[in-house]
């Protein structure tokens, strides 16, 4: 296992080794407003709101001093949530861009491992390096999160040894519940 003295040093070691596989055109950092914000456990729930976009979050922000795990939903697509973690790095950055594609594992306490692929991307304005995750079995991964006690991830870095991160489960079950109705409830108030 390596070890790192901040995860953001690790980030921009894999940053400057990485290889562009793909840009694409990202708009520039917004800054969304926290509604509702409640905790649970090592675990947040939120609405973001900017103009008439909504987005639901349940977060853990417990485990690193810079770097969170999410779960996230969009008014509209309720049904279609994604996992991303985000790592702040020392200073905004001047392009949207993803960087790199490599294989991640992740595995809630003893279930099998999950393997996919996570997607590092930064954003022009924003001083966080994100890692997205393909997921094809979301909601079972969900099932799992709230079950849990850890969240494992690893990440494989080619020749170098994977980049492993843990990450509390503790308050994700009332989190994840509290982040799926507030997205069910934003529907009833978008009909006309």
């Amino acid at each position: 296992m390596q070890t790192y003295t901040s995860l953001s040093t690790l980030v921009i070691s894999t940053m400057a080794g990485a290889t562009l596989w793909v840009a694409a055109p990202f708009a520039a950092a917004a800054t969304f407003n926290i509604e509702q914000p409640e905790a649970h456990g090592h675990w947040q729930s939120m609405m973001l709101a900017l103009g008439d976009e909504r987005h639901m979050r349940a977060v853990e922000t417990h485990s690193y001093s810079d770097a969170t795990l999410s779960l996230n939903a969009t008014q509209g697509v309720c049904d279609l949530p994604w996992l991303e973690m985000r790592v702040t790095l020392e200073q905004q950055q001047g392009e949207s861009k993803a960087v790199n594609l490599v294989p991640a594992r992740l595995r809630i306490d003893e279930q099998p491992i999950v393997d996919t692929m996570a997607e590092f991307i930064t954003e022009r304005g924003d001083d966080g390096f994100y890692a997205h995750f393909y997921l094809s079995e979301m909601s079972a991964l969900i099932d799992d999160m709230r079950q849990g006690e850890q969240l494992f991830i690893g990440f494989d870095q080619e020749v170098n040894a994977p980049w492993y991160m843990t990450f509390s489960l503790e308050g994700a079950d009332g989190a994840i519940g509290r982040m799926q109705s507030l997205c069910d409830a934003s529907l009833s108030t978008d009909a006309p």
